[in-house]
């Protein structure tokens, strides 16, 4: 359909009506719309605005009606439980219309709230397309989330029903997950009028009569429910993110521009056609599981995998690769720190010669900077396109990305390439002046968003604007700094809050990382700006070596810090490098930097609900005495 990356990109900006009415054709409205953008509430944008659908519909009855009913559409693979069930679309069909059913028993319509607090199983897809089908604004919170921030997410969507299980499953044991809902629920000021628990065979939890119900006994004796019909403006959820104030933010995603971005993403970002197997290796919880392990495969026809385990100790650093051979996975989207724990338990890539991974065309990582240490390590050991890209939970797709299904262009590691179509990518000063190629600045998009980015935030439109459009006027700032180089490829250097400025001297911590993470001993590292009161502030590195390491903790260190020198200059001051076991992290993956700053600064802070394990603070905190911080 498109002559090259260039074509398509000039168009996406040039044409946008034009561009997204082509891509809008892919979907099955009931109405057409009136128009592809209204721009009359600007900067409250909507897409598609006057045509009616259903995303349910389009994901699984429309390919069900087009013959592909017995092709597998989730195929759900759970190490921890020892677990491989495959369901086709119709099988898929057939359980979502009942448990919609379940819902309109339960007196849940259209516009009406349902929290989603479930662990990476099939129910939870199955929940959130039966929201999808009757109307429903479902709110997918990660399970296992502390009890606080479960309520503060109840306060703020005021849920009808709760959609839960009786636990999660963790590769040191179950995690039961109703405790923490009734807690939760106690915390909240609105209340649920009902809760419907998923028993799993490993822990059972206590019902509350009169409010909880078993999920298996509500199937019995409801109909299923049909279709109903939504504006393409409507919402489709609400998920929450975390807000520089503490107070989480929900993202709001509509129907229509939705269904439209993601399906197109598929096949000319990803690079995939109906019938692969896709595997977005995240959890439903986060962006990446919405948008790629549940809406955009299904909505193209693809057989997505839902992963209950881990890159490694699942039971090892084959992990991945024992998937990918067994359900012939062509494109593995996952996050780089899940291909740093491979590199770090497994250096030399020898679990990868047990399996045969063949199918696999293409790797997509997203989440964090991708390092181009791990970027060389995977390419070498794969041989496949390996394929850096970047987006937010507001945008919902990526924003910069080599569209794998347009043009495959050269790889330039430490870039995820060059802006996808729909997105007008800037380089700014603070003033929202576009500065020069090759000059860091804060990386800004030019209003509108294409379709599938966030139209709002949940009753908060306000908090919208002086979130996101009122620092730089016309944009829509990422919160993320970067430049672009002379052939117009983007390179992030890390949040905003990541560059330093050390005696006056602005640095990059994004960049000292790169230059750490080349070392041959070094896994995983992160550099944080710490407060200091000559020079304003210094930065401090943590490295995690890799099994196996050949040099000592000493010689990492000073190694390290030679190697910054003479990359950046001795103006970048990196002269305290500390060695610990592991960094901490949210459960997506994520280094809490922010946190790390906050410990060294000797500041309070609130443990993030996101982190994984908070035990890795204690241990963070103990490294920083031991080299003098906080001063």
């Amino acid at each position: 359909m498109y002559k090259s990356y260039e074509e398509a990109y000039r168009r996406s900006l040039e044409d946008r009506e034009g561009f997204w009415s082509i891509a809008g054709g892919a979907i099955q409205w009931e109405k057409k719309w009136d128009k592809v953008l209204d721009d009359s509430r600007a900067p409250f944008y909507q897409w598609f605005a006057g045509g009616r659908m259903n995303t349910c519909y389009n994901a699984l009855d429309f390919h069900v009606e087009k013959g592909r009913g017995d092709q597998a559409a989730i195929i759900y693979d759970s190490p921890v439980t020892g677990t491989i069930r495959k369901i086709t679309y119709k099988e898929l069909l057939d359980e979502v219309s009942r448990f919609a059913g379940v819902l309109k028993s339960l007196g849940v319509d259209k516009g009406d709230r349902v929290i989603i607090y479930m662990p990476m199983i099939p129910e939870a897809a199955i929940s959130m397309l039966a929201c999808a089908r009757i109307g429903a604004i479902h709110s997918l919170v990660f399970g296992g989330f502390a009890p606080n921030e479960l309520a503060v997410r109840i306060d703020d969507a005021k849920p009808k029903v709760i959609l839960s299980a009786s636990c999660g499953i963790e590769p040191k044991g179950p995690i039961p997950y109703k405790p923490l809902l009734d807690r939760a629920i106690d915390l909240s000021k609105h209340k649920p009028e009902k809760c419907v628990i998923f028993q799993r065979p490993q822990v059972k939890a206590a019902l509350v009569p009169g409010r909880d119900l078993d999920w298996t006994e509500a199937l019995g004796g409801v109909s299923p429910a049909p279709c109903v019909t939504v504006e393409a403006t409507d919402p489709l959820y609400i998920l929450y993110t975390s807000g520089t104030t503490g107070i989480p933010k929900g993202v709001v995603r509509d129907n229509g521009g939705h269904a439209v971005a993601l399906k197109w993403s598929m096949q000319y970002i990803y690079g995939v056609e109906p019938g692969d197997v896709y595997w977005a290796a995240s959890d439903v919880g986060w962006v990446v599981g919405h948008s790629y392990i549940i809406y955009a495969p299904l909505l193209y026809g693809c057989t997505t995998i839902m992963y209950e385990g881990k890159p490694v100790g699942t039971p090892d650093p084959g992990a991945f690769w024992r998937v990918i051979s067994e359900h012939k996975v062509k494109v593995l989207f996952t996050a780089p720190t899940a291909f740093r724990a491979i590199k770090k338990e497994d250096p030399t890539g020898s679990f990868v010669k047990k399996y045969d991974i063949s199918s696999l065309k293409y790797l997509f990582l997203a989440g964090e900077r991708l390092d181009p240490d791990t970027y060389h390590w995977a390419s070498d050991l794969l041989a496949i396109p390996v394929v850096d890209h970047w987006w937010q939970t507001e945008t919902g797709w990526a924003i910069a990305a080599n569209c794998m299904g347009i043009e495959e262009l050269p790889i330039k590691a430490g870039s995820p390439t060059k802006p996808a179509p729909g997105y007008d990518v800037r380089i700014i000063d603070e003033g929202a002046k576009e500065v020069a190629d090759g000059r860091e600045g804060v990386i800004g998009i030019r209003l509108p968003l294409p379709p599938g980015c966030l139209p709002t935030l949940w009753q908060k439109d306000s908090a919208f604007v002086s979130s996101y459009l009122s620092d730089y006027p016309g944009y829509y700032a990422t919160g993320d700094g970067g430049y672009k180089d002379e052939d117009g490829y983007i390179y992030i250097m890390g949040r905003v809050d990541d560059i330093i400025n050390v005696a006056g001297h602005r640095l990059s911590t994004g960049g000292m990382e790169e230059v750490v993470a080349r070392h041959p001993d070094v896994a995983e590292c992160a550099v944080i700006g710490v407060e200091d009161k000559l020079k304003g502030q210094v930065p401090v590195g943590f490295v995690v070596l890799k099994a196996g390491a050949l040099k000592s903790r000493d010689d990492v260190q000073k190694e390290v810090v030679a190697m910054v020198r003479n990359d950046i200059g001795a103006l970048a001051c990196l002269k305290d490098v500390t060695v610990v076991a592991r960094l901490p992290k949210t459960r997506s993956g994520k280094i809490l930097r922010a946190t790390m700053r906050k410990l060294a600064d000797g500041m309070e802070f609130k443990v993030p609900s996101t982190i994984e394990d908070p035990v890795v603070l204690e241990e963070i905190g103990a490294a920083l005495k031991e080299i003098g911080y906080p001063r």
